[in-house]
């Protein structure tokens, strides 16, 4: 079983690219992938033009049968959408005791279907996004070339190891830094490429290769 956190405290670093295109390549050589999407922007269902009958907060404040929740997006590709009603869910959380292992207790009986649970974090640290940590023990790392998009990449590191010293049976471990939007002929990826390697170093992470920009795409 892989579960996988995609995270970075900063916004449109490709997060959600990421994910979907990680369970659409982990799908397409035989793995039966889950997407959660726990940010309340939505972006997955937009990405994929889905329409759910029910959503995350359906599943994880409203006693909604996880199956019921489910879409089917692709071919061994499921998908648990989220909506505005994620926020309000989250609040819903806050006084349960051992809130932060709420997704233990709502992804292990259901774990069993599937080979990969991919987890899609808002940019932000949320108690979601510490439920999905705790959980799924591994996170990937997209980082965008720009100093922010490294802080945001620094404060997941973070979070990881907080989540270790606070929570007993927790081993959360960053799996790799993801670059994206990698253009060599731009002045500030010179910048900050040698910044993420030096990073990965000191932490021992893997900085995996990067996510080329293609410019063409654009125009």
């Amino acid at each position: 079983m892989i579960r996988v956190v995609v995270s970075n405290q900063r916004g449109g670093v490709g997060k959600t690219t990421t994910s979907l295109c990680l369970a659409r390549y982990l799908a397409g050589v035989g793995k039966k992938v889950l997407v959660v999407d726990t940010d309340p922007q939505g972006t997955v269902l937009a990405a994929l033009g889905l329409r759910p009958t029910y959503y995350l907060a359906s599943f994880v404040s409203h006693g909604i049968e996880f199956q019921e929740c489910v879409v089917k997006a692709r071919p061994n590709v499921d998908v648990i959408c989220s909506n505005r009603e994620t926020a309000a869910s989250e609040s819903s959380l806050m006084a349960n005791l051992g809130r932060e292992m709420a997704f233990r207790v709502l992804f292990e009986p259901v774990e069993q279907s599937y080979d990969v649970i991919v987890f899609d974090v808002a940019p932000s640290i949320s108690l979601l996004q510490t439920c999905a940590m705790t959980y799924a023990q591994r996170v990937l790392i997209p980082m965008d070339m720009d100093p922010i998009s490294y802080q945001g990449a620094v404060a997941s590191y973070e979070t990881a190891l907080t989540c270790n010293k606070l929570f007993r049976d927790t081993d959360v471990r960053v799996v790799g830094i993801l670059p994206t939007k990698f253009n060599k002929a731009l002045q500030m990826t010179k910048v900050m490429e040698p910044s993420a390697r030096s990073f990965c170093e000191r932490t021992g992470i893997l900085l995996l290769p990067p996510i080329r920009q293609d410019v063409r795409a654009t125009k």
